[in-house]
């Protein structure tokens, strides 16, 4: 891979950026002082205690707030149009997103598509928004999409049974405020996943043929800072060292997406997603160490050097360090009880062919992949992955 600090590269982020425990607070003062006064806030039915917190804090800056929920796990074209139904007759002038990535590309598309009457279809793919509605501002309750500073919004596509993006420099929020105590009540397995889903941002966005030195910087202190504080986090939800640990590595993630994004391993994880409804993060972790290990060969520098920043002892030798790196990725998967194997998530043998074919599909992705991945290579990863 031949990766040069001359290459341009353009960062598009929230105008504001806040981050630490109780932050939250903050965004009230910061409505009132952007003039924004009626408020969506969309949130999903895990937070309401901490929403009604929140909503009260706005209105005691004089904000009038409507919250809407009920927002899926892994929400689908006809879920937004739902709710952009619902927003329509509401005078807005604001979206707030309050939760975990779905909700927060929900909040995304909400704010940017408010008023207008095309489908979120006519969106899906890179450049094609031409504007936004309403003012945006994101707080993440969980710790693993980097939605809040990202340009990208997933949603499920029931037509193609294959999960799409809207990318668009519209859907960078105005602001986000990232407030690790938001985090604290997320369960094990939630936080082992997602904190897997934010790692993988940092590790694809480093050993990516679009990487740049300016974002090796968040890549590679984002793995370091979930790879060290993960298991803490899911063992102990309470302990907010590891919570702003893992909250800071994962906004670095988010940070990676929009100038350099994700490979492999992402196109791949689209299709448990989209047929099997896994859990995105719960995809990505399936799925990382086999498509890692696929990809050695290719850049073993660079995966050295996630290897170390993983906590791997450099062995003098780049690829049998990379090699280790992998074999720590399997490990911290093990270690937070994310259980190994697609088929012990009910993945079948026999969808691996038409896995492998929708995950060819996602060239936006597969175009950064150190290795090309060719049909037959995808279906192999498949069946690596397939058993504990």
């Amino acid at each position: 891979m031949i990766l040069s600090s001359h290459r341009s590269l353009v960062l598009r982020q929230p105008a504001t950026i806040g981050f630490g425990v109780g932050c939250a607070t903050q965004v009230g003062p910061h409505l009132v002082q952007q003039g924004r006064r009626r408020v969506l806030v969309i949130h999903s039915s895990a937070t309401k205690n901490a929403v009604q917190a929140f909503l009260a804090q706005l209105n005691q800056h004089g904000i009038a707030t409507t919250p809407l929920s009920g927002i899926p796990p892994e929400p689908g074209v006809a879920s937004l149009e739902n709710i952009l139904a619902t927003a329509r007759g509401l005078s807005l002038d604001s979206v707030v997103g309050f939760g975990g990535g779905s909700v927060l590309d929900v909040a995304k598309l909400v704010a940017a598509l408010h008023g207008r009457t095309e489908s979120v279809r006519e969106f899906f793919g890179s450049g094609l928004l031409p504007s936004r509605s309403l003012a945006l501002v994101c707080l993440p309750t969980t710790a693993g999409t980097g939605s809040e500073v990202s340009p990208n919004a997933i949603l499920y596509d029931e037509t193609a049974r294959l999960k799409k993006a809207v990318i668009s420099p519209f859907l960078v929020p105005d602001a986000a405020f990232i407030d690790p105590q938001l985090t604290v009540t997320m369960p094990p397995a939630l936080t082992a996943a997602t904190g897997i889903d934010a790692l993988a941002h940092c590790l694809e966005a480093y050993a990516n043929r679009a990487a740049h030195p300016l974002i090796d910087l968040y890549a590679l202190e984002g793995v370091k800072l979930i790879a060290s504080h993960l298991k803490r986090a899911v063992d102990h939800g309470d302990d907010l060292d590891a919570r702003c640990a893992i909250s800071l590595g994962s906004l670095y993630g988010g940070l990676c997406l929009g100038p350099v994004n994700t490979a492999a391993v992402h196109a791949l994880a689209y299709p448990l997603g989209g047929e099997f409804r896994l859990a995105h993060g719960l995809s990505i972790a399936l799925l990382l160490p086999h498509v890692v290990r696929f990809n050695l060969a290719a850049a073993p520098g660079r995966y050295a050097g996630v290897a170390r920043a993983l906590g791997v002892a450099d062995t003098g030798d780049a690829f049998a360090t990379a090699a280790l790196g992998a074999d720590r990725l399997s490990a911290l998967c093990a270690e937070c009880g994310i259980p190994a194997g697609l088929s012990t998530h009910g993945v079948p043998a026999d969808a691996i062919p038409h896995m492998a074919a929708d995950a060819m599909k996602v060239t936006r992705l597969l175009q950064n992949n150190p290795r090309e991945v060719t049909l037959a290579d995808a279906e192999q990863i498949y069946r690596n992955a397939f058993h504990p």
